[in-house]
């Protein structure tokens, strides 16, 4: 069963534009678990601008279900992994001046590097993701980086939905059935919504888990937070 883990970035956003606590980050990660979400999903930039270190440490020990922490992997990040021990890493290519994750790691380029994080990440007792496009080449390498699952960046998914569906989802189950095979489990997550969440998981049976963000949390603000989480478990044909 694909299991759902809610990022709250977006939360963090809305608070820090006004300044104080208020909408209060680390009380909606209770929120989702409490309506449904089978994990949380945080991604703390360098800059801070919207999930900070601090509300990283305030949701560790209040949250029950998979914590996953997603992030490029400077030294600053490595030692929060460490320290806060989630269940989930995954390790995303973003630059400190990027607007949101938009491509996945060259992972034959990055081998060296990336190696060398992960044996750091399990050390921790992690299972490590790493963020990947449907370049199977990139997959490939992923084992060989010493990665427990990938993470397909499914933006390229999302925006050809409306065109055409099944040619859409191709080049993702291509990927997902190479993982797979090589042993890797597999996420997904970008731009996934209301709209094309169930086709994803419907062609892709041996998903795990799928993170959304920006099209959950901008839901709920039509829908409600606990009726909107209830509406993506049922997508992933999940009884709620």
């Amino acid at each position: 069963m694909t299991q759902l883990s809610v990022n709250i970035n977006k939360i963090a956003t809305i608070r820090n534009a006004r300044g104080g606590k208020y909408p209060d980050v680390a009380e909606a990660a209770k929120n989702c678990e409490r309506f449904g979400a089978q994990g949380i999903t945080v991604h703390p930039r360098p800059d801070e601008r919207h999930i900070r270190y601090s509300d990283v440490h305030e949701i560790k020990p209040l949250i029950t279900t998979e914590f996953n922490i997603e992030g490029y992997p400077n030294e600053s990040f490595l030692q929060l992994i460490e320290t806060i021990k989630p269940h989930q890493v995954t390790l995303v290519p973003d630059p400190p001046d990027v607007l949101t994750s938009n491509a996945g790691w060259d992972t034959k380029a990055n081998q060296s590097f990336l190696n060398t994080v992960i044996a750091r990440i399990h050390e921790a007792g992690c299972r490590c993701s790493i963020f990947v496009d449907t370049n199977l080449i990139n997959t490939e390498y992923a084992i060989q980086c010493g990665a427990d699952r990938i993470e397909m960046y499914t933006e390229p998914y999302a925006e050809n939905f409306v065109k055409d569906k099944k040619l859409a989802v191709k080049p993702f189950l291509e990927t997902a059935k190479l993982a797979q095979s090589l042993g890797l489990g597999i996420n997904a997550g970008h731009d996934l919504s209301l709209e094309n969440l169930a086709w994803f998981c419907d062609n892709i049976p041996f998903l795990d888990e799928v993170s959304i963000g920006h099209a959950l949390i901008s839901d709920a603000l039509y829908y409600g937070l606990e009726n909107t989480i209830q509406m993506y478990l049922r997508q992933l044909n999940q009884k709620t």
